[in-house]
């Protein structure tokens, strides 16, 4: 089996909404638009209430999700009213878990209070790094202090071991010695966190970082911290569940293991996705239009605020299925993959053996990059080494079709 479904949907909002875009950032949000927010969630509160007509069939919600942009810009009621449209609309289950994105420097005690008697019970703290000259060569604001007292902060409401931490390495200027320094400080935080996630820096077209390639991350030097991520983190009591997460046991974030198990959600906001699966299996996602404004004009017109959409049939979910699973502890089915990738040289030695008719071409650097993994019940599964997790992109090209999925078994 691969990664456990959580039950029921999930519903993700989004706040586009930031003090300053990053360098680096592409996401769909935008600074100095303060005018805009209280009209905003007001057009997210209308389509909120319309999930009770779509979405009542799939019971009460296991997880929300607040991202953007820095939801924790915005005044702390505003996450209230929504969360409590949500509960009068499609309902919210006992013990879901609720989660705000937040910057350090935008939270205080009253805050979190405020978040925690609506119900959330998850921060995610986008710290990036903490030490002073990568912040600013990644455009962030903060400073390493503020980070401490967001936490300290959020552990008098109620948030210790409810947390997660988000670091970007690969920065300009950004030493080993740097990066292993922000790894030890963030674990060193008081209450610490239950959650880290790491993501290599990435250039992405029409930011700032991408018109200065003298700013480029090395892809070596970012495998050289990934790795030294992994040893620290573990060595911490930390697990990878999926390559840029790891996690103290049971503190996994659920909502993202419903995006990686191919759950259902419902997005609400602009530039929110949804993704509903149909009776016989096939799947549809479709995302809203992206900016705030003509979302919040189609919202009060009263017309569709979808602006495309694909369907997924049935063999390219089972095919997407082994793609997510990859990336993740549980891996695939060992079959899934071919045989050298679970040891180096495999393939050359059957070749020698006389039991290939052709000297083996396509192994290459994804020899030992998987190794075989027996799970409860018997069932055999191929996961990535450290090794494959840095080349997890090249050993999904060898993904085919296992002997013992079929089509109806896609999601695992």
């Amino acid at each position: 089996m691969g990664p456990a479904q959580p039950a029921g949907v999930a519903v993700y909002v989004h706040i586009p909404f930031c003090r300053r875009r990053c360098d680096y950032c592409a996401f769909a949000t935008w600074p100095g638009r303060e005018a805009t927010w209280d009209r905003y969630i007001g057009a997210c509160a209308t389509q909120a209430r319309g999930l009770a007509g779509s979405w009542a069939d799939k019971g009460p919600v296991s997880s929300v999700y607040f991202g953007g942009g820095t939801p924790s810009l915005l005044p702390a009621g505003h996450l209230a009213r929504l969360l409590d449209v949500l509960r009068c609309s499609v309902g919210i289950a006992e013990g879901a878990e609720v989660t705000v994105e937040c910057n350090p420097e935008t939270v205080d005690r009253a805050k979190l209070a405020t978040y925690r008697r609506a119900g959330v019970s998850r921060l995610s703290f986008g710290v990036q790094s903490m030490v002073p000259h990568v912040l600013r060569s990644l455009g962030r604001q903060h400073e390493p202090g503020s980070v401490a007292k967001a936490v300290e902060a959020a552990g008098a409401e109620g948030f210790a071991g409810r947390y997660n931490v988000d670091l970007i390495f690969g920065a300009a200027g950004e030493s080993m010695a740097d990066w292993e320094a922000s790894l030890l400080a963030v674990l060193a935080l008081e209450p610490p966190p239950a959650h880290v996630s790491c993501y290599a820096l990435t250039v992405e077209a029409g930011t700032p970082l991408a018109r200065d390639p003298s700013r480029h991350p090395s892809d070596d030097d970012q495998a050289d911290k990934y790795a030294l991520a992994d040893a620290v983190l573990s060595a911490s009591g930390f697990c990878w569940y999926e390559i840029s997460n790891w996690a103290l046991p049971g503190a996994e974030c659920r909502h993202n293991l419903l995006y990686w198990s191919q759950g259902e959600y419902a997005g609400v906001g602009c530039a929110a996705h949804s993704h509903r699966v149909g009776a016989d299996g096939s799947s549809r996602r479709w995302w809203n239009v992206r900016t705030p404004e003509r979302f919040c004009r189609l919202v009060e017109a009263g017309e569709p605020v979808e602006v495309a959409g694909e369907h997924l049939g049935v063999e390219q979910r089972a095919l997407e299925a082994l793609l997510l699973s990859l990336r993740t502890r549980w891996g695939v089915p060992a079959d899934a993959l071919p045989s050298y990738v679970y040891e180096a040289g495999l393939a050359e030695r059957v070749y020698e053996a006389g039991l290939a008719e052709r000297r083996p071409q396509q192994g290459g650097v994804c020899e030992g990059a998987v190794q075989r993994d027996g799970l409860a019940g018997g069932e055999e599964r191929g996961a990535l080494t450290l090794a494959g997790r840095l080349l997890a992109n090249e050993v999904s090209t060898r993904l085919r079709w296992p002997a013992q999925l079929s089509a109806s078994q896609g999601v695992a």
